[in-house]
């Protein structure tokens, strides 16, 4: 991950993060994994839903993975992964659960990537969440870390509007 942000923004309100989720989820391939951090409540599991929803040739639950650790979707862009690794205390796990391989060959969300450790993938698109007191707490501050290839793809999608 990219010490430096790419970008720092501000969003108001749900619809402004599910919004940018489903702009991102429009542009992605099997091999883009991309990395969700922020505390308890931050909106990683809604930035996910949104996301994958958005991906999903017919509408259906897409609920938190915190007790399956991994939900499997197949979506119009190829296979997907939502893993939230909360419940990880060993590095091996990930390595259980088949998720270096998914890596290669699914659309991954990974919530709570820390626990990744050194099986972080060095190209992965990192988006941290921190709620705000503003807006009755719905509004929501995103960093994101971008590698290099990501870096022509979210300017983009930053210059799009959607609400």
């Amino acid at each position: 991950m990219s010490s430096t942000p790419f970008q720092d923004i501000f969003l108001p309100a749900p619809e402004a993060t599910a919004g940018l989720a489903r702009r991102l989820g429009a542009r992605l391939a099997p091999g883009d994994v991309i990395l969700l951090s922020g505390g308890i409540g931050a909106g990683k599991t809604h930035f996910a839903r949104a996301l994958i929803q958005s991906l999903l040739a017919e509408p259906e639950d897409v609920p938190s993975p915190t007790f399956t650790l991994v939900q499997e979707y197949d979506t119009t862009h190829g296979p997907l992964w939502h893993a939230d690794l909360y419940r990880l205390s060993d590095p091996m796990e990930v390595v259980e659960l088949g998720l270096e391989e998914a890596f290669e060959t699914a659309i991954c969300l990974v919530e709570w990537p820390d626990r990744l450790a050194d099986l972080t993938p060095a190209d992965a698109l990192s988006l941290e969440l921190t709620a705000l007191p503003d807006n009755d707490g719905e509004a929501r501050r995103l960093v994101i870390h971008a590698p290099a290839r990501w870096q022509p793809l979210l300017t983009e999608i930053l210059k799009e509007t959607d609400a």
